[in-house]
Parts: structure tokens; sequence; C-alpha cells
């Protein structure tokens, strides 16, 4: 139960308890007294602070959180280390009185139990660090009377001087009170502007950040010397208003290292739990006050507004710049996927309203040309008909079509806008958000590198040896370098190796399902062979997902990084190598491999002396990598990138729950009373990075580009996806999520390096056309060998004929009479001399001139799309050329104000002297006889300071 104590500042040798005096600072404007800190508790202190958001009293806001565990006696009694002499050189007198706010109190006369080393060594870090941030102009608050029994709060505020000296510290740019006209369209582009802005206001959140804007003001780095030209004032600041509320969290992350101590180190080595600033207050419920948080939910976090823009200023201005482009550059893709999805849909369209005109697809369900194939497997299988194969080669046409190739050059040249856009879309932002001119200052070294330099000197200093300042160099990290490399082809072999599996397994199983005696079986035998491998090999793949992501963040923690941004982009890498090769083997191996080194009846290829090579259907190989596109796509939007990312955290927060439910007290009051807001935000799930998010992303645009010819629909299905996961992730981060600190970010970093292999995609897209489809083999059957200019007879053009007396021994049928009659010529997909040549089943002069053609279109079309996307990229500047006018309009405008000031305070000067001659004189016409102490009398009759 809560109990409202007076705090007197006592000694901490006479209250016996763990604390730490933060001493208001007079120049900072809260000269703290005792009077103060007990009018600040009220009768109701929660309601006073808003449950948390402001110390208690309920003036100032608190910015951040640090929580910390402490152990209790048996009776419930927080323990406190007492200052001992030899620990006087190291605090100051400034700790010897009680850090404001609500803690446990041991009885006069207790007597201390016996503490471990362990967590009397943490509780002195502590109170280090902590009178640390004092000094730089922190104020400090401290709650363990919480429901959360064991676990402690400092709360931090950050006043305002400091926040000004943080902001000219880091060169915040902060708008000023001069403003101007953002340059407008005129003519025909406004009425079309005001158009469009009609039509989609039905669209547009109902957000204030969102609305156009007219007028800008000019930004400038922040200094105090010139801070009357910003409009950012202390009484702005104190009604929580302003764009320095917004920075807090920022400067708070940015400068995150006192005295010997940096905040990540004392959260790497346990001695602070967690370290976040608090979400703006309640998103649900009646008598919740307005609020960002409550704003976003309902306006961005919502799946009933699916259909609406996203308020990505309002997202800037809560979560942070990087964020705010993570989730623009989200939108921007989704947007882009619209016109993608709509061209993909009528190539399919296409497909369908002329699969009954498809000659080849017509001849090879006809029954009466009476196709007798090779079986497909030694022994068990027997012959089949050509026409049993009917509905894979109708369904193959809906994908293999000649509006696939057009398809294919819209994908390469969509794939280059995209970018462009992205690149101009990034600009606007770095515009609006005044991020022009930005450039990130250097990480501070990660608590895990600093550990190992520390040893490393401390090795050298047994040695007797000189220590200048230590770092790591490549030697030290070898050993990690020889593990990464090792672990990463280890990985990449098993990727490789259960890709195989999976191969045997396609194999065995249709020689199992041919030896069905029912025809319904016989001809659904490559459908139900082809799903069923694409489903373990999805299994599979979300499987060594999660594996391999906590791998490589294993192997990148060995590699010792130095900053987090190093960290961070080594991370990157090792997951995106892993997760491609994961992904992407099998459709590999499908679209350039399967049916390649097949053999012939009579001389097939083997695997392992048993196990024959695979063969590609009679319409190619292209049915069945769509078949496994689609499945391992949809598969891994579904599961792991939508279930996952709803069920993991909601069952990580019932475990929670579940924990927290366990140590509570029996006391019903204690129970019952509301928690604060920082312990809300603790239950919530802690923000891991931006990378899981990236990586799906980047992930599913490989689906999109690389394979689409296999798959027109691929982009709807990504569009569908995106709409769903730009929601699902905004709820996560407002209502699963706590608060990510906010950082500073002109761009997406190094993942826009990951969207650069998009440059490669013509080339691949040209050789899933030319070798997995049928479509260069029907253009040369079509113009080199076709009698009437039709494609009557291209199936029959494209099956080789083989004697069934040169079987080889143990591999003919077991029962050749399974048809009904004796087959003495099997045919087979292949361009090989007829058994009657001289030169039987030798490559034949149509093999070569396929190959040659299929070449020729390769480079043609690689090269073709590679001058078209150049062009687009030429023609498409990467910055807009309103922004850059608006840019220079700003440096500018800005020199007008520099200068217009100076005159202002030359001006102000000489008037001033003016007004001194003139006191002057009349101070020498009212005292003549002072004349011979003149400047004397001057400084006395005057005390004008001549300051600006």
């Amino acid at each position: 139960m809560r109990v409202n104590k007076k705090y007197s500042c006592l000694p901490a040798e006479e209250k016996g308890i763990h604390i730490i005096n933060i001493r208001a600072i007079e120049d900072i404007g809260y000269d703290q007294h005792e009077s103060t800190l007990l009018n600040s508790l009220s009768k109701n202190p929660d309601a006073d602070c808003k449950y948390g958001l402001y110390f208690r009293d309920g003036k100032r806001k608190v910015d951040y959180i640090l929580v910390y565990h402490y152990k209790k006696s048996s009776a419930g009694r927080t323990l406190a280390r007492r200052p001992q002499q030899n620990d006087a050189s190291v605090r100051s007198t400034r700790q010897d009185q009680p850090l404001p706010g609500k803690g446990v109190q041991l009885e006069m006369g207790d007597s201390e139990p016996h503490m471990d080393y362990h967590e009397d060594d943490k509780r002195f870090r502590r109170e280090e660090y902590e009178g640390n941030l004092v000094e730089a102009g922190l104020e400090l608050e401290r709650d363990e009377d919480t429901k959360i029994h064991g676990i402690g709060f400092v709360k931090i505020h950050a006043p305002w001087n400091v926040l000004c000296r943080e902001a000219e510290f880091l060169k915040l740019k902060m708008p000023t009170k001069k403003m101007y006209q953002i340059n407008q369209t005129h003519g025909l582009l406004k009425k079309i502007n005001s158009v469009i802005q009609k039509i989609t206001e039905p669209i547009q959140p109902k957000v204030a950040e969102h609305k156009p804007q007219t007028v800008k003001r000019l930004s400038y780095p922040f200094s105090r010397e010139k801070q009357h030209l910003t409009t950012c004032t202390k009484a702005k600041y104190s009604m929580g208003k302003g764009e320095g509320r917004k920075k807090e969290t920022a400067l708070l992350n940015k400068r995150r290292k006192c005295g010997k101590y940096g905040i990540t180190s004392l959260l790497a080595n346990g001695v602070y739990s967690a370290a976040y600033p608090l979400h703006d207050g309640d998103y649900e419920g009646e008598n919740v006050e307005p609020n960002d948080r409550k704003l976003l939910c309902e306006e961005w976090a919502s799946y009933g507004v699916f259909y609406k823009y996203q308020p990505i200023d309002l997202v800037r201005k809560y979560f942070g710049e990087k964020i705010g482009l993570y989730f623009a550059w989200l939108g921007v893709y989704t947007q882009m996927l619209i016109p993608a999805s709509i061209v993909g849909i009528i190539v399919f369209l296409y497909g369908c309203a002329t699969v009954d005109e498809n000659i080849p697809s017509m001849e090879m369900c006809d029954q009466r040309n009476n196709i007798t194939m090779c079986p497909l497997c030694d022994k068990t299988c027997s012959y089949w008909k050509m026409s049993s194969a009917c509905a894979t080669a109708r369904a193959s046409h809906l994908f293999d079509n000649p509006a696939t190739v057009f398809f294919s050059v819209f994908m390469a040249l969509w794939a280059a806008t995209f970018m462009e856009h992205w690149k101009r879309k990034q600009m606007r932002l770095n515009y609006r958000w005044d991020l022009t001119g930005f450039e990130e200052e250097e990480d501070h070294p990660r608590a895990e590198y600093e550990a190992k330099v520390l040893e490393k000197s401390l090795r050298k200093e047994h040695k007797h040896k000189e220590t200048d300042k230590e770092k790591l160099t490549w030697k030290d990290r070898f050993p990690a370098y020889l593990t990464n490399f090792v672990g990463i082809i280890f990985m990449v072999g098993l990727t490789f190796a259960i890709v195989f599996g999976v191969i045997i397994y396609r194999i065995s199983t249709a020689a199992a399902l041919a030896i069905s005696s029912t025809p319904s079986g016989r001809s659904s035998v490559r459908v139900t062979v082809t799903a069923t491998a694409v489903i373990i090999n999805l299994v599979v793949i979300i499987i060594l997902d999660e594996v391999y992501g906590c791998i490589a963040r294993w192997l990148t923690q060995i590699e010792v990084p130095k900053t987090d941004k190093n960290f961070e982009e080594r991370l990157i890498f090792k997951a995106f190598l892993l997760k491609f090769v994961n992904a992407y083997t099998p459709i590999f191996y499908v679209a350039f491999f399967k049916g390649r080194f097949v053999g012939r009846p009579g001389d097939y290829v083997y695997i392992f002396h048993s196990f024959r090579m695979e063969e590609c259907a009679p319409g190619g190989c292209l049915m069945e990598l769509c078949i496994q596109l689609s499945i391992i796509m949809l598969g891994k939007q579904l599961i792991q990138n939508n279930l996952f990312e709803i069920g993991i955290p909601k069952m990580k927060k019932f475990i929670r729950y579940l924990k927290l439910k366990r140590r509570r007290s029996l006391d019903h009051e204690e129970h019952m009373k509301k928690k604060q807001r920082y312990e809300v935000d603790y239950n919530l799930e802690p923000f891991a990075g931006l990378t899981p998010e990236y990586m799906e992303m980047i992930i599913q645009f490989g689906f999109v580009t690389l394979f689409v010819a296999s798959f027109p629909l691929a982009p709807l299905f990504a569009l569908l996806n995106n709409i769903i996961e730009i929601r699902l992730d905004a709820k996560k981060f407002v209502t699963e999520l706590r608060r990510p600190v906010a950082v500073r970010a002109k761009d997406i970093g190094k993942w826009i390096l990951l969207l650069y292999p998009c440059l490669f995609i013509p080339g691949l897209m040209a050789f899933v056309i030319s070798f997995t489809s049928d479509f260069i083999p029907r253009l040369v059957y079509l113009y080199m060998y076709s009698e009437n200019g039709t494609m009557h007879g291209f199936v029959n053009h494209t099956l080789s004929s083989f004697n069934v007396s040169d079987f080889q021994a143990g591999t003919a049928p077991n029962d050749p009479l399974d048809l009904g009659y004796e087959v003495q010529i099997c045919r087979y997909k292949d361009y090989r001399e007829p058994p009657w040549s001289e030169n039987k089943y030798d490559i034949s002069k149509d093999f070569w001139a396929v190959l040659a053609a299929r070449l020729a279109f390769v480079i043609v079309f690689q090269n073709l799309v590679m001058f078209m996307s150049e062009f687009v990229d030429w023609i498409i500047p990467d910055i807009p050329k309103d922004i850059s006018q608006q840019i220079h309009k700003e440096k500018v405008l800005m020199v007008e104000v520099f200068m217009r000031e100076e005159q202002g305070k030359l001006q102000m000067l000489e008037t001033w002297k003016d007004k001194d001659k003139r006191k002057g004189e009349n101070c020498n016409n009212h005292s003549p006889r002072l004349s011979r102490s003149r400047s004397g009398s001057l400084s006395s009759c005057h005390s004008y300071p001549l300051d600006v």
C-alpha cells in the first residue's frame, strides 16, 4: 500500500538506506528545498504526477527511465550500502543526502543483513553514475515503492538549460522566427494538384502534421548566443510544447557516457536492467487525455485505416527520424506495388483468356496424337501418354506466355523507378525534417569492445610493457574471423545439403507414386511431388531463418565490433547472406538446374548410382517454379511475417504477466492501485531494432523482382501483405513495445545497398525466360521450322525418339504392356538424333540453334533493359528541383537574417554611445568642479552595459 511519506534531508548514515542526493542546481531554475519537496506531496500524488509521467511535484516531466533490480531482507526492506571511509574519495558530499522520491526505509537500529559483493558493487556503480548525471545538470528521482516488487525506477528530467547545451553540442537545427513562402506550382499543375488533394482527402489521416504547408520556418543549428532568433523558449518547454520536448530523448541517448561508465556498459553488466523513454500516456480507455500515442493508435495503428496514408511526420515526431524513415520507405514501396500488381493481374488474365487458343497445350491434350512417353523412373515406372499431362500444360500457359516477356521488362523498369522515387522522397523528408547537411557522429564504443580493450591493456601491464591507447587489431580478431568464415561456409553447405535431401525425396516419391495403378494418381505425380516438396522446403526455411538469425548475431558478437553502427552493419551482412541463401536456393535449383543434367533414356545420370535425376514436365519447369515461388513467398509472409509477429510478442507478454502475478503481494489494496506509467512500459517488450523488419522486406523485394517472370501475381500478394504489415508493425510499435530511443538519421543506411542488386534483375529475368520457359524454343520453331507459320507441330519438334531395345539392362519397365499395346519407340523431351540416324542419340543441330537463340536473347534483353533503366536513372534527378531551390533560398535568407541582426546590433550600439556621450556632456555642464576627475564622474553618472 502506498504511504505518503515526508522526506527530510537526513544524512544517509542516520536513515540507513541506499540513497543518492540529487541536489537541484540553482542556475537551472529549480532551487529545490525541503519545503518545495514537501509541498509536492499532496493527498493524491499519483494524480498530481499523472501516474508517472511527471515527478512527484507534478511540474517536471519524466524524460527517461532507468530500471534496476534490488534485493530485500526477509522483512521486505530495502538494503543499502553504507558509505565506507575508502569511498570518500570517490563520492562527494552530494551523495550524503537522499534522492528525492519514494523508497522503502529501514527502521532505526535495525542491523544491516549481509549482502553479496556483486549486488554491493552494482549499487555503488549506480550511485556513481547517477551522481555523474546530476553533475551534468540532469534531475533525478527514485521510486522503489511500486507494484513490481524488487524493481526500482530512477526518473530523469532534463531541464531547459541542459537541453540548450546539448542541442548546441549536437548542432541540432531548430526553427527560427523567420518564415518564408514555399514555392507553389502555377497554372495547370496547380489545378491538377488541387484536384488530386480533393480526391485524396478521404484517405488522408486526420493529423495536424499531415496537412500541406505553404510556409516554412528557417532552421539553423542551435546556439545559446542566438537563442532569441529561435521559436523555442523556456515557456513553451515548460508547457510540454515546442521543438525542445521532441529532442529530449535523442539528447539523453547521444551523451550516454557520464564519467567512467556509460549506460550501455551498465546495461550490459546488469547494473541496470532497462533504460527507456516513456510513452505519452494510455492509448485506450474512456477518460484518456488526448496525446500523440492515442492519435497514432487511432489514425495509424489500426486495421480500419488501412486505406489511408501514414502520418509520417507524427511518426517521426514520436519515434524519431530512423523509425520514421523505415515506415516512409515501406509506404513508398507499398504504393509502388500498386501499378506492378495491376500489370501482373492483366498478364495473368491474358493467359487465362488465351489458354484455349494455345496450340502447344491443345496438341498435348489431344488424345488423337497418341504420343507415348518414356518412363519417368527405372523398372517400376511404365510408359505413359503425353495427354495425361494436359492440366499441367494448360496451367503453364497462364504464366508462360508472350505477355510474360513484356511484364519482365516492365518490372525491371519498375525496380529502377522505385529506387529513384525513394531517393527523391527521402530528400523531401530530409528537407522537411531539417536534416539537410546532417552528418552522423561517431558512436561511443560498445561495452564488449571496452571490456576486450581493458583486458588487452591489463595483459600488457602484467608483462611490464608500455601501454598507449589500446585498440583491437585484426590479430586480436583473427580467431573470430576464422570462426565466422568456417561457420558461414558450414551453414551455406547445410542449406545445400537440405535442398539436396529434398531432391532425393522428390525423386523417390515420384517413383513410389508412379507405381500407383490408378490413372488419376499417375497423372498428378508431378503436382503432388512438387507441392509436398515445397511445403517441406517452406518449413525448413522458416526454421533455419530463426536459427540463422541467432547464429549471425552470435558470430557478430564474437567479432567485438567497436560501435553499435559497426555491429549493425556486420550483422546485416551476415544475416542477409544466410537468409538469402536459405530462401532462394530451392528456387534457383528449379529455375536453372532441374532437368539440365538428366541425360537421356539408356544413359541417364544417377545420384549414388540408384536415384535418377528428375526431369522437367513436357511443358517446361516454369510451372514448377511458379508453385515453388508462390508457396514459399505466401508461406513466409503468412506464417513468419504475420503470425510470428503477432503471436510471439503476445506470448512473451503473457509469460511476463504470469511471472509478475506470482510476485504480487497478497495485499488487496496494493493489488488494486493503479500502475505508474513507467511500470506499465516496463512490462512491454523491449525494442530490438529494425533489422528484422527491413530483412523480411528485402527478401520479399527479391521474390517480387528476381523471379517475377514465373509468377506475375507476386506483386499483388506482396501488396496485400504489406498493407497488413504496415498496420501490424504500427500496432506493435505503439502498443506492444517500449518507446524506442529517438535516433536521427537521414537515410535507411546499408539497407539501400541491398536494394542495388536490382541492377542484376534484367540478367536474371533474361535467364529465367530463356532457359526455364519455352518462349525461345517457340520463337525458333515459329520462324525457322514451321511450315505454315503457326505453332502446329511444335510439341513433336521438341521431342526426340528412343528405341526401347536400347535400354540398359535392368532399367526397362517391368510391365511394358501397361498401356495395352507393345511400345517400340518412346519419346522424351530433348533435341537429339533419332535411333535410325548414323549418330543416334547425339545432340542435334536444333539444340545448338535454340541455345544460340537463348544466349542472344539474354544479351539483347539485358542490355536493352539496362539501357532503359539507366535512362530512367538519368532522366529522374535524385534531388527534386523545387527542393534544391528551397535549400538555396534558405541559405540566402539565413544570410539576410544574420546581416540584419548585425546591423541592428550596430545601430543599437551607436544609439547607446550617443546617449552615453550626451549624458557625459550633461554631467560636465552641471559639475565643472569635477573636471579633474572626469572619467570618474562619467562612470558614476551612468552605468549602462554595452552588451547586446
